[in-house]
């Protein structure tokens, strides 16, 4: 498994204190989501576009990224014009299709794509460590703090853990197929993957008790916000309130 692809860069977002980016990534998604007029939307869509720009991240990767989104997306383009109803109403191929349930899927494609750049552009251009510093630092739950970093460390061990035994199933010529015995075996790794990270976590949390450790994580850094991270929280407040304003008036 792969995290953190975004993470590294010399962008201003990368650089930016991860409260901020944590606060207006609320307020702008939240916004976004609530939008039901198109032109909000399209609008938001647009300061998504902007920012990941801004972030000179690799549109290659952002796009494989948004292809899984679009594919669900795609599914709801296909289905809504032929169950949401209407008066107005098209054809194609002898199918009458809602003129409102097209607009509906559009207008959550637009808002899905435009949510989910905003989380890249700015949520992903932090580490995970820094963004749960930036969690403790607003004062949310310290236990939603430590499940957020516990949970990014060890889901990757956990893979890897999987695939070992994967492996070592392979090397016993094991292939797959619909049979007992596939299912019988798939059942037996998972159960080791389980068993083997229940021992993992109990020889960790030994470990964090032997050096003390008291629920909190320190940091060698001090958060602290400059005048550039002032600047970059008031401009993207200012554009959440912009298109809350844009929606209220629509």
């Amino acid at each position: 498994m792969t995290f953190e692809q975004f993470s590294t860069g010399s962008s201003f977002l990368h650089q930016a204190d991860p409260r901020g980016k944590l606060v207006s990534a609320g307020l702008l998604s939240l916004v976004i989501s609530l939008a039901q007029n198109l032109r909000t939307a399209l609008a938001g869509l647009l300061v998504a576009l902007l920012l990941t720009t801004a972030a000179r991240l690799p549109w290659a990767r952002v796009l494989r990224r948004l292809l899984v989104v679009n594919g669900f997306n795609a599914f709801l383009l296909f289905l809504l014009p032929l169950t949401y109803g209407g008066a107005q109403t098209f054809q194609i191929a002898g199918l009458n299709l809602s003129i409102a349930g097209l607009w509906l899927a559009i207008l959550i494609t637009i808002k899905a794509n435009a949510v989910i750049l905003f989380f890249i552009s700015l949520l992903s251009t932090s580490t995970v460590a820094k963004l749960g510093q930036g969690l403790q630092g607003l004062r949310l739950s310290p236990l939603l703090c430590l499940l957020l970093l516990f949970s990014y460390r060890y889901l990757g061990l956990i893979h890897e853990e999987y695939l070992r035994l994967q492996r070592a199933a392979e090397l016993r010529c094991f292939q797959p197929k619909t049979t007992l015995h596939t299912y019988k075996t798939y059942a037996h790794l998972l159960g080791m993957v389980i068993v083997r990270s229940w021992n993992r976590a109990a020889r960790v949390q030994q470990a964090m008790i032997l050096r003390g450790f008291n629920g909190i994580f320190h940091s060698l850094e001090t958060a602290t916000m400059s005048r550039s991270d002032v600047l970059l929280l008031a401009f993207l407040l200012s554009a959440g309130i912009g298109l809350a304003v844009l929606e209220l008036a629509g």
